[in-house]
């Protein structure tokens, strides 16, 4: 069975190469759903039993461990290097620095990578993460999907 949890946050970022208005520094209200995929736990008497996993610990677990240092940072490129200087220069500024240039692409496989962990197997039920889905508008997304990228 898979489930899905969509929460929102918002970010600003810039693509440093880009030839049009993406190199140039902004903002969008990202989007990202998680699909999960396990066994539906049947125990009886169990707050959890008819479900994969509870939407609210799908939801908990993603602002832990991502959502609450996305929303409203600065997600900037390490190799943008006069940016990064210029971020850290702001006092109490937050910032994101990551390995790779922050385009819906790379965020989605990012935050795939850093839930993957997060998930896995934690009601016993084989739970771990199929998909993650990452709009960067309404009409623009990229998935990064198990298989796709390498994981097992």
């Amino acid at each position: 069975m898979r489930i899905t949890r969509r929460l929102e946050f918002d970010s600003g970022h810039r693509i440093p190469d880009h030839q049009s208005q993406c190199r140039h520094l902004h903002g969008h209200r990202y989007a990202i759903e998680i699909t999960l995929q396990g066994d539906i736990i049947r125990q009886a008497g169990s707050p959890l039993n008819g479900m994969v996993m509870d939407f609210s610990d799908v939801k908990t677990l993603a602002r832990q461990n991502l959502v609450d240092a996305w929303d409203h940072a600065f997600l900037v490129w390490r190799g943008d290097t006069a940016l990064v200087s210029f971020l850290e220069s702001l006092p109490g500024h937050k910032t994101v620095v990551l390995d790779v240039v922050p385009t819906a692409e790379n965020l989605a496989a990012a935050a795939f990578d850093l839930l993957d962990r997060v998930y896995r197997d934690t009601y016993g039920n084989h739970l771990r993460l199929e998909q993650v889905r990452l709009y960067e508008t309404p009409n623009c997304w990229a998935d990064a999907v198990r298989g796709e990228m390498g994981q097992s």
